[in-house]
């Protein structure tokens, strides 16, 4: 019986736990306006060819050669809308924490460039690195993927 009384007390804590999960505070906001989303088909089936924001990136893969371990890395990826509407970024997220993007903030008018920033911490890693970094915006496709890439060398202290 007790078995079972404790079987139980632990499902429920693991399911409390599974459901109460926090979001990433490095995510952006946390509700996006619905006015951002820019849908190509109409209801009636009409494709609009004009009113779409694009990205035109100088480069969307950056490799950083090689560092040693502990060094901080910082490249900016530069574009320019190219589309005939404001560009609004709503998101940006590396694949892990040790990559962290910054975003224009403010809509990004057609002809203007802007620039993600991402920064790089190699503290603890080594060997090839492969990082991605997802931007969301309202373009066509929603999504763009920017990647840097590199290889971190072990310092004499790490084993």
């Amino acid at each position: 019986m007790k078995r079972l009384q404790l079987f139980l007390i632990l499902t429920a804590l693991i399911l409390w736990n599974a459901c109460n999960t926090s979001t990433d505070k490095n995510q952006g906001p946390e509700q996006v306006s619905p006015d951002i989303v820019n849908i190509d088909a109409t209801a009636a089936g009409e494709v609009r060819s004009s009113g779409k924001p694009q990205f035109d990136f100088q480069e969307t893969n950056f490799d950083f050669g090689t560092i040693t371990s502990g060094e901080e890395i910082t490249h900016e990826f530069k574009f320019k809308n190219s589309g005939d509407a404001d560009l609004i970024i709503s998101q940006a997220k590396g694949s892990c924490g040790c990559t962290t993007p910054e975003y224009p903030q403010n809509p990004v008018a057609p002809g203007e460039e802007g620039s993600i920033k991402v920064t790089f911490k190699s503290q603890g890693i080594a060997g090839q690195v492969v990082k991605d970094i997802t931007i969301l915006a309202n373009t066509s496709p929603t999504t763009k993927v920017l990647t840097i890439s590199g290889e971190v060398l072990k310092t004499g202290s790490e084993k």
